[in-house]
């Protein structure tokens, strides 16, 4: 008898909302306004897009434009239903905009909800993020988020005059982590802005990029820690503590740091430039806060420390000049004429695309008389380092090859004489 009466109250009262007039004008304000933000998304969206599609190196922001583009409806419902809220709460009861009120919460929800998962790459973030935002959307618009909060705020510890509830450590992360990434996304977007920029060094470039990084994530920090409500000055000394033994634990880490930092200051290594350290030879790709990327000419790419560069011999290619000198030995016959050789040598490492011939004529010297051959040595220029050491040596050994055979000079080979003292028969084999 009494669910029956519930329910029959119940139902009387949905049927007063729904005759009701109000309803059906919020109602028509949620469709028109659908309606309308639909076609102008429409038309809004190709020009949105034809600009985005001039945007080049820089994928982060072209990924952020993309996701508001393809949701220029919501953006704009959002806008339309804010202020139909207001107009409604302005000049009506506050009864009047519940409709109003409950699809304004939804629509911004799916619009935030649907803009972050499809900025976030990481697919496991995205879904968390996903079903957290859905739980407290749902959570506040049946009015329970109040009650879960105070919850959450009533368990708590005292740390001397420090208050840590559950929710202030929730809080903490999340505001932490949400403000950190968009911190990062934004020093992301400003780094390639930036290496776009043709009046920096590449070596200032790399430089900026990493002190904005590191700008931004330090505010965001200080945003989340005020933000909650965090007293500072309660966990000075703890944080002093703390940081002691960071320091002495991360001690190769800041050496690393403080490494990349000079590396930047004094120029010595920039992208790009070809260095030699130990056994590794090749490309610088990027240089990071804590390594440097170098890649190889075999496709490796080597994570080199920073404080190696500073405390080892390294050898840069292409520091003050692209222009680096190869020198190439080879013998000829003693029956073959040297200076016919030196200036048949000369025009044939002219003739190499690679060969910078106008920085810097070859060169050639005969350096001794060997045991089989007149040994010379072909000393020439390239500005191209990077394409490789190696392969230039053969071409031009290769090229010498062809010019001599043409020529007619012969390159020697070894030949050993045995004189034998005591005679030896030589009988054929039955």
């Amino acid at each position: 008898m009494d669910f029956a009466a519930t329910f029959d109250d119940v139902a009387s009262r949905l049927q007063g909302v729904l005759l009701n007039e109000w309803t059906h004008y919020q109602l028509l304000i949620i469709v028109c306004g659908y309606v309308v933000c639909g076609v102008l998304a429409r038309r809004i969206e190709p020009r949105v897009e034809s600009r985005a599609r001039t945007i080049k190196g820089n994928p982060d922001l072209l990924r952020v434009i993309i996701a508001f583009m393809r949701r220029l409806r919501w953006l704009f419902l959002i806008i339309w239903l804010w202020i139909a809220d207001g107009m409604i709460l302005r000049f009506g009861w506050p009864s009047y905009r519940w409709l109003v009120a409950t699809a304004l919460t939804l629509v911004a929800a799916w619009f935030v909800i649907s803009v972050l998962t499809r900025i976030i790459r990481n697919q496991m973030l995205a879904r968390v993020t996903a079903m957290v935002g859905w739980i407290y959307f749902a959570l506040y618009a049946v009015g329970l988020d109040r009650v879960i909060l105070t919850t959450l705020d009533g368990v708590a510890v005292n740390l001397g005059a420090v208050r840590l509830s559950l929710l202030l450590v929730l809080k903490a992360i999340v505001l932490s982590s949400a403000l950190i990434w968009l911190a990062v996304l934004i020093g992301n977007v400003s780094s390639h802005w930036i290496q776009r920029s043709a009046d920096l060094t590449p070596s200032f470039k790399v430089l900026i990029s990493k002190l904005v990084k590191i700008a931004l994530i330090g505010l965001a920090g200080a945003i989340a820690l005020a933000a909650t409500g965090i007293d500072l000055t309660a966990l000075t000394v703890f944080s002093g503590a703390v940081g002691v033994g960071i320091g002495f634990g991360l001690q190769k880490v800041v050496s690393n740091f403080i490494s990349g930092i000079i590396i930047l200051l004094d120029k010595s290594i920039k992208p790009g430039d070809t260095i030699t350290l130990g056994d590794t030879f090749g490309s610088v790709r990027d240089l990071r806060s804590r390594f440097v990327s170098v890649i190889t000419r075999d496709g490796k790419e080597y994570l080199i420390p920073n404080e190696d560069f500073i405390s080892q011999q390294v050898v840069n290619w292409s520091f003050s000049s692209d222009f680096v000198r190869i020198e190439v030995d080879f013998g000829t016959s003693y029956d073959s004429d040297p200076h016919e050789v030196a200036r048949l040598a000369i025009a044939t490492a002219a003739s190499l695309p690679r060969v910078a011939s106008s920085y810097a004529a070859p060169v050639c010297w005969m350096t001794g008389f060997g045991a089989s051959s007149l040994d010379f040595k072909l000393r020439f220029w390239i500005s191209d380092p990077g394409n490789g050491l190696t392969n230039i040596r053969g071409q031009v050994l290769i090229a010498l090859w062809d010019a001599f055979k043409a020529a007619g000079i012969s390159i020697p080979f070894p030949h050993r004489e045995i004189i034998m003292k005591t005679p030896v028969e030589v009988t054929r084999a039955q």
